[in-house]
């Protein structure tokens, strides 16, 4: 299968295209490495263990990032030789991930019960990625296919690779990854509030990250660790979040929020416009060493709000209270717990899980993301870093034992084009948001991430405003108009307006155009009139009206998926009333050795080659399960591998047969 794979996906790399040479992970565009995610298999880790399990977790994705990295390297090997992917670099992963496997069962052994059956997750598999590359010479157009692969439902080429404008490390996106929004069928509904409804609305201003602070690091999931992301943050609010960052780091940091009282850190993995540009992170963990290569994009404009739950009040949010929305390891777990969705200004109810938008001229790039709005009343983190939170039901009820709080809704509006598909981005380029190498820069793998430090005084007017059903907050006038008679909701999948707060006056429109009758776009349109970008001197639009919330509910052909369950395990959850303030759970290397090492991951990968992550700048969940077939299918499988290389044989064959058969006939007419 790897030497399968690698046939198709190098046939047709040319020495003489110096944007695919200069980036060895470009021949790797048909495969991915596929292991299982033992993080979220932990449910259960003692406190005293968390440390070094955190850490031994990290070791285990750093090992995946540098066997994905000698794939990318070795497709010339693999080609010559079967064996060589199994035996140079999947056998030897296996032996490192078992090892890291036994010293996180020593350790949570140690203080607790041992884990079952964490050596069984050691094994991982080289799969197809749905990326494969054109044939030599040939870019992307809008009419024939040029890998053998099937259209989409979107019209869009499936598989093809990016052209030579840089691109992720030559690992995604690719034309596939995209769908015209106007394609896309309104799929997003919001159940009506009722009872003891909480109805207002709470927005924070914080800013687009206009002072650059980035990194590739993730206090949440790895603390302690440089690095433990892969994958570059935007962050605003709290201004010292990093690998490091002690709660009493955060709980005295700056913030760039308008409210001092809001210290809160709100980040979520960078995009990048696929153009060549070398950041200063080209040459570094996390950034071009790990495939996350381009210019970064700022913000246009980020909206921040909390709303409430249409059945219940909500009360208040613990200090310190950690909440990941989405899986950034999706393409390979698979999309249950995505959650992350994408549209476009003035088309909003319109929403994509698995797919980038295309947007029409003068409309924006919008990302939202909804947070967890069920906490279990104890916990303010846990050890897979997600059942101590849940979704609401489809109705906006909470799982048992968990209390409603209120909900962030969290919305990104950047000014970006629409790429140029039909010359793989060449003319306007792809864009993408960054990621762990192996998930190849997949719409679905986006996620966001929040930890509440909020003071109590600030917090308790937040919940006062929500459910008292006012509007409030310093960023309440920043916000996109809502859509007339919605109300704000507590659904996990299924969109509400991220505020629905009276806002200050905007423009009297949306967009430049209507959403519905915008018309075909001029020649440069992307596949079959989608709309290509907007003109760079476009007026900016302050939300540009339509929905502003997502859910994550649509798929390219605009069909939703079926409502979540109830919510994630309950586990350890506690009914006790009261706002006591929890005992704080989050592991936090911070407190033990504060910055003082400045790394000090304490795991034996460096050897790997990876390095440090650098910072750079100015310093430097479940969600609905879709019942629809899998979202991250149609980006995965698409007809490369076997069916690629013997569609490039079969002439041969033919040709083979005929020699044959004119050979019989020559003898049967001398026979004659």
């Amino acid at each position: 299968m790897a030497a399968n794979v690698y046939a198709s996906a190098t046939d047709g790399f040319s020495g003489d295209d110096p944007a695919r040479t200069r980036s060895a992970a470009g021949i790797t565009g048909g495969a991915t490495i596929d292991c299982p995610d033992v993080g979220t298999k932990l449910t259960s880790v003692p406190e005293q263990a968390r440390e070094e399990v955190d850490k031994e977790l990290a070791a285990l994705d750093q090992q995946i990032a540098k066997a994905y990295q000698q794939l990318s390297e070795s497709a010339q090997q693999v080609q010559q030789d079967a064996g060589f992917a199994d035996n140079a670099i999947m056998n030897p992963l296996k032996e490192k991930r078992s090892a890291t496997l036994e010293r996180i069962a020593i350790a949570i052994d140690r203080v607790g019960d041992r884990p079952e059956g964490l050596a069984d997750l050691a094994a991982c598999t080289v799969r197809a990625s749905g990326n494969q590359a054109p044939a030599q010479g040939e870019g992307q157009d809008g009419g024939e296919q040029q890998d053998g692969q099937d259209q989409n439902q979107d019209g869009q080429q499936q598989g093809n690779g990016q052209g030579a404008n840089g691109g992720q490390g030559g690992n995604g996106p690719v034309a596939a990854d995209f769908a015209d929004i106007k394609n896309v069928q309104p799929n997003v509904s919001n159940p009506r509030p009722e009872g003891d409804a909480s109805r207002g609305s709470f927005a924070t201003s914080c800013g687009v990250n206009e002072n650059g602070l980035f990194n590739s690091d993730n206090v949440i999931v790895a603390p302690g660790v440089t690095n433990g992301a892969h994958h570059f943050h935007d962050y605003v609010g709290n201004q010292a979040n990093d690998a490091f960052a002690s709660d009493q780091d955060l709980a005295n940091a700056e913030t760039s929020c308008d409210d001092q009282g809001d210290k809160s850190s709100y980040y979520w993995p960078v995009l990048r416009l696929q153009n060549g540009t070398q950041e200063q992170d080209a040459q570094k963990p996390g950034g071009g060493i790990e495939g996350n290569t381009g210019e970064i994009v700022t913000p246009k404009q980020v909206t921040l709000n909390f709303v409430g739950n249409p059945r219940e009040k909500v009360t208040a949010m613990p200090r310190l209270l950690r909440i990941i929305t989405g899986d950034a390891k999706s393409f390979v777990n698979g999309p249950a717990n995505a959650n992350a969705s994408w549209s476009c200004t003035g088309f909003e109810d319109r929403q994509l899980k698995d797919k980038y938008p295309l947007c029409p001229q003068g409309s924006d790039v919008v990302r939202t993301f909804k947070f967890q709005s069920c906490w279990d009343g104890r916990n303010i983190d846990s050890a897979n870093h997600r059942t101590h939170v849940a979704f609401a039901d489809a109705a906006g009820n909470c799982p048992s034992g968990f209390r409603p709080i209120p909900q962030l809704v969290q919305r990104i509006v950047y000014d970006v084009d629409a790429p140029s598909l039909q010359d793989g981005g060449r003319t306007t380029p792809l864009f993408a948001v960054d990621s762990f190498p192996e998930q190849l820069h997949k719409p679905v793998t986006d996620h966001g991430d929040f930890i509440n430090v909020f003071d109590e005084k600030l917090m308790g007017e937040m919940v006062d405003c929500i459910n008292e059903g006012r509007t409030c907050g310093a960023g309440a006038g920043g916000g996109q108009e809502p859509a007339p008679g919605e109300e704000p909701t507590d659904e996990p999948g299924e969109p509400q307006e991220p505020s629905e707060s009276p806002q200050a006056p905007q423009e009297p429109t949306k967009a430049p155009e209507a959403p519905q009758e915008q018309p075909t776009k001029t020649p440069d349109a992307q596949q079959g009139g989608d709309g290509g970008g907007k003109p760079a001197d476009e007026p900016g639009d302050k939300g540009d009206g339509g929905k502003g919330d997502d859910g994550g509910k649509g798929d390219a052909t605009g069909a939703p998926a079926d409502e979540p369950a109830a919510g994630q395990e309950p586990g350890d959850a506690s009914t006790a009333p009261g706002k006591a303030e929890p005992e704080v759970k989050a592991t936090d290397a911070g407190e033990q050795g504060g910055k003082a090492d400045g790394k000090g991951n304490g795991s034996d990968e460096d050897a790997d080659g990876l390095g440090d992550a650098q910072a750079v700048g100015t310093a430097t969940s479940a969600p609905a399960t879709p019942t629809a077939p899998s979202q991250t299918e149609p980006q995965a499988v698409g007809g490369g591998g076997l069916a690629d290389t013997g569609a490039q044989l079969w002439p041969a064959a033919a040709g083979a047969v005929l020699v044959i058969a004119g050979f019989v006939v020559l003898r049967r007419v001398r026979r004659t």
